[in-house]
């Protein structure tokens, strides 16, 4: 990929770029949670976006994207905004570094990306971690790599109209080889756990199903949530006990008793998987991605049918561990399998699903890998 990037950007704007990469990421587990002022635990992955880059000295942007075939020029006031959605992200990273007091001028870029587009590993983030990264350090503008994640979240709410947290970008910019991040979503502190499981593969198998959501459900769960935690004098159900939710469950309806205990469990599983982490025991990391994906699917209730048959076949497949990642109603699970089961699981996987929803799974093997970097 850095090849064909580098080549694009010679045919289209001469010599002299360098190049920048971010990667996409995954959430191994906490779901649901960044809204509740709890964990999240995203590691980045070997796939990402990778960008040629050289100062042009004008204030114009002339950007290529070469997945899409298609070019973009805009100039860096706020007025100027582009009409391609994908040329937005990058007029939004400049924008918003502006807005920090980063002095920055026009530039020539080419960018590509091997992050599978829908299959939940965030290609916008892995965008904009790549060009605050890039700017930040051809400008010399001293912005400190939290501010850079916020700098890609600030593009999502101002310029693409995604109201996002922090995980995605955060991921991107601060991931690590071999380990992933432990991310506090009130407080924003984070820790490094090791993760190199020698003897498994960490595989996505992407559904291919995206179910219309009637009405706001992301919106409904949050607000069960909010409910819950309001009834127990907190501001987030982070914190929050099984004790203290089973001792007002005649005063909530069902529903919210349900969404508050997959909250309450789910913040316990993180940390839990922390724990095994450290002593390398990933039977039970395993087992707590299954708890996670049936309760996300029997009380969260933001499973489908699709995802749970493919947590099934893991699980008759001897994966140590399987669940549904992202929001919900579709996309992919990730699933933790040892090497010697992986090839039949995939076969397994791949022939029954086919046979009962008319299409294969995509696979997507993942390695825990760095963040935004340059690439000399």
């Amino acid at each position: 990929m850095n090849e064909k990037v580098s080549k694009k950007f010679g045919e289209l704007y001469g010599s002299g770029a360098i190049l920048f990469a971010s990667p996409g990421r995954i959430n191994l587990i906490g779901e649901h949670t960044d809204y509740n002022g709890g964990f999240v635990f995203p590691g980045a992955v070997d796939k990402g976006i990778v960008a040629a880059i050289k100062l042009n000295g004008t204030d114009k942007v002339r950007a290529y994207a070469l997945d899409l075939g298609e070019s973009a020029e805009f100039g860096l006031n706020e007025a100027d905004k582009p009409a391609q959605s994908w040329a937005c992200y990058i007029f939004g990273v400049c924008r918003e570094i502006q807005k920090r007091g980063g002095k920055i001028g026009g530039f020539d870029t080419v960018f590509a990306g091997d992050v599978p587009l829908g299959a939940g590993m965030s290609s916008s983030a892995a965008l904009e971690s790549t060009y605050a990264f890039a700017l930040n350090d051809l400008y010399s503008c001293g912005i400190d790599k939290f501010e850079l994640a916020k700098i890609g979240q600030s593009t999502e709410h101002n310029y693409c109209g995604v109201n996002c947290g922090i995980m995605d970008q955060f991921a991107s910019v601060f991931g690590k080889k071999g380990n992933l991040i432990r991310l506090d979503c009130r407080s924003l502190e984070y820790a490094y756990f090791p993760f190199d499981p020698k003897g498994y593969k960490l595989v996505l198998l992407d559904s291919r199903v995206k179910h219309e959501l009637v009405g706001s459900p992301y919106n409904d769960r949050r607000a069960s949530c909010e409910r819950v935690a309001k009834m127990l004098g907190l501001e987030f159900l982070r914190g929050a006990t099984m004790e203290q939710l089973d001792a007002i469950k005649d005063k909530i309806s069902e529903e919210d008793y349900k969404r508050a205990r997959y909250v309450i469990g789910e913040e316990k599983r993180v940390l839990d998987v922390c724990e095994a982490l450290e002593k390398g025991d990933y039977e039970t990391v395993g087992k707590r991605m299954y708890e996670t994906h049936w309760g996300m699917s029997k009380d969260y209730e933001v499973s489908c049918e699709e995802l749970d048959f493919l947590a099934e076949v893991a699980e008759a497949c001897g994966v140590t561990g399987s669940r549904i990642m992202g929001g919900g109603f579709g996309g992919c699970t990730i699933n933790l399998v040892k090497d010697g089961l992986y090839d039949n699981f995939i076969a397994t996987a791949k022939e029954k699903f086919n046979a009962k929803y008319g299409h294969e799974p995509k696979v997507y093997e993942v390695v825990i890998s760095d963040g935004s970097r340059r690439l000399e």
